[in-house]
């Protein structure tokens, strides 16, 4: 069980959070919902003990798995199955029975004696553990997450961000944690994967609090709902179903805007009675009396609630560059033993529209990571073409300074503007005052995306690579990026489990992988897009 009280969230100076009290209980299925930059992925910080509160407490009784936004994190050498099984301390016992075997084949026989008495107690401990079963379990929950064996088999620094993504999603499970904070769990996962995900947390008979932007998630699971409001920076509690909260919560609006209209029109009686008495000294201090009890009518209603604030993105007008600005040869990558793809050949003609499409682990990200040059293929070449200036958008923020400010990074990116044009673009990507000296790295999932687009419009790029754009966004974010893609003039390469992404992209070639086969966009390729 967790157990707020009083706790008070801060941004720097802004406040996000005041007074929320609650707890979180075996059986709850907690929907934590607001508008991106609410202070979602702070308050589960705090609950994960990774953050402390600028003021109340936050108890935990049972252990806790949280999965955050982030999740680069381990030991890159590690394999992909002993960080999954890192959750219960197995990974070590492996690690050193992996280790006794080796020294059981030592030619002298003092030390092969003692390696086979150490095998011998580590396996033991192993058993006591269900560390065979637990083997099993760990793979089943992989498969169904859509990481087949042979990529458990891999180091970690071999997978993609998606893959990485999934093994921690996997290890957070494989935990048997007796609460579960999921900060988007569904980032990365293709249909298949998702509709598991959703049937496994119904399920779950501890505690749950995720925070997502997939309703179909939020309506099949969360029996509560947690609405972090960024206006009234209150944690409104309702103990209902998705649906039947957002009925609720239209509801409670349009009260508080009753509420609200009612105490200004008595408070405008009561001013303009006020000025009318003033003018008599003999009734002063009845006049003041009827401001201050109409100051004490506004105080008690909630505000109007602003409109959400969604980022405006325009690109500009990419620079001029040849017909076929890029160029891949006979691309071939390979991680030790695990071959991605082979002699893959992608031409982005000036304008062009592509979509990459493959299962998971089929090379879509690794493709981008070559054509963008942060990795060198095994084979093959990457031929810039004329006039050719390239934006990268990485599935992780990779292209981000994590140890730099929002400001810094921006200056980086566009070293030739003044500070006055940084900050009026970062501003128009909901980033305004003293929030532009926040470190990149306190950021939360949705902020990164704000920001890493921010910098891909001071880019001037004429290609766009885009691994996974939409992740991270609330829905009215998530439409102006679309709207904003339609409207761009440049070429676009595009990975991206949404849907409604190629549908706004409105594709004429799709590269399919791991066989590398570019085609003509055919409508019928759309049912993949979920599913890869």
């Amino acid at each position: 069980m967790i157990s707020a009280r009083d706790v008070e969230l801060r941004a720097g100076a802004r406040l996000l959070l005041e007074g929320a009290t609650f707890q979180v209980s075996a059986g709850d299925k907690i929907g934590l919902v607001g508008r991106n930059g609410a202070g979602k992925t702070t308050l589960a910080r705090v609950l994960a003990s990774e953050g402390q509160p600028a003021a109340g407490s936050v108890q935990t009784g049972g252990s806790v798995g949280y999965l955050p936004q982030d999740t680069m994190v381990g030991d890159l050498e590690a394999l992909a199955v002993d960080r999954i099984l890192s959750a219960r301390g197995l990974d070590s016992l492996l690690a050193g029975m992996r280790a006794a075997e080796l020294g059981m084949a030592d030619a002298n026989p003092a030390k092969r004696d003692a390696a086979v008495r150490r095998y011998g107690h580590l396996e033991e401990r192993l058993t006591v553990l269900g560390g065979y079963a637990a083997e099993s379990e760990a793979a089943s929950l992989a498969a169904s997450l859509g990481l087949p064996q042979k990529v458990l088999k891999q180091p970690l620094r071999t997978l993609s961000g998606g893959q990485r993504r999934r093994i921690e999603l996997a290890r957070i499970l494989f935990s048997g944690s007796d609460t579960l904070l999921l900060d988007e769990p569904t980032n990365h996962l293709d249909a298949d994967s998702v509709s598991w995900l959703r049937d496994h947390l119904r399920t779950f008979r501890g505690g749950l609090v995720v925070i997502s932007h997939d309703t179909e998630l939020l309506d099949a699971v969360v029996n509560k709902v947690f609405h972090l409001d960024a206006d009234r920076s209150v944690l409104d509690i309702y103990n209902l179903g998705w649906k039947a909260y957002l009925d609720q919560r239209e509801t409670d609006a349009r009260r508080r805007r009753r509420e609200r209209m009612n105490a200004e029109r008595q408070a405008t009686a009561l001013h303009s009675q006020a000025d009318k008495m003033r003018a008599k000294a003999t009734k002063a201090k009845a006049a003041q009396s009827m401001i201050k009890r109409a100051d004490k009518l506004l105080a008690g209603v909630s505000a109007d609630r602003a409109p959400d604030r969604v980022a405006r993105i325009r690109f500009p007008v990419p620079v001029h560059c040849g017909k076929t600005p890029l160029t891949a040869q006979r691309l071939s990558k390979s991680y030790g033993s695990l071959e991605v793809f082979t002699d893959v050949d992608v031409a982005v003609d000036r304008g062009a529209r592509v979509v990459v499409l493959g299962l998971n682990g089929a090379g879509k990200t690794t493709l981008l990571r070559l054509l963008a040059g942060v990795e060198d293929p095994d084979t093959g070449e990457v031929l810039p073409g004329h006039g050719l200036r390239l934006g990268y958008y990485a599935q992780e923020h990779e292209t981000l300074d994590n140890q730099r400010t929002i400001l810094e990074n921006m200056r980086t990116a566009a070293p030739d503007l003044a500070e006055s044009e940084h900050r009026s673009i970062l501003g128009s990507f909901l980033f305004s005052g003293d929030d532009v000296a926040k470190p990149t790295g306190v950021l939360s999932g949705g902020e990164k995306t704000r920001l890493a687009l921010a910098l891909l419009v001071v880019s001037g790029a004429n290609v766009l690579l885009l691994d996974e754009p939409t992740n991270n966004l609330d829905p009215a974010s998530r439409a102006e990026i679309l709207a904003a893609l339609r409207r761009y003039q440049g070429a676009i390469v595009l990975v991206t489990h949404d849907e409604g992404a190629v549908d706004a992209l409105q594709p004429e070639r799709v590269v399919l992988l791991p066989d590398g086969i570019e085609d003509a966009w055919s409508p019928d390729l759309g049912d993949l897009v979920a599913l890869a």
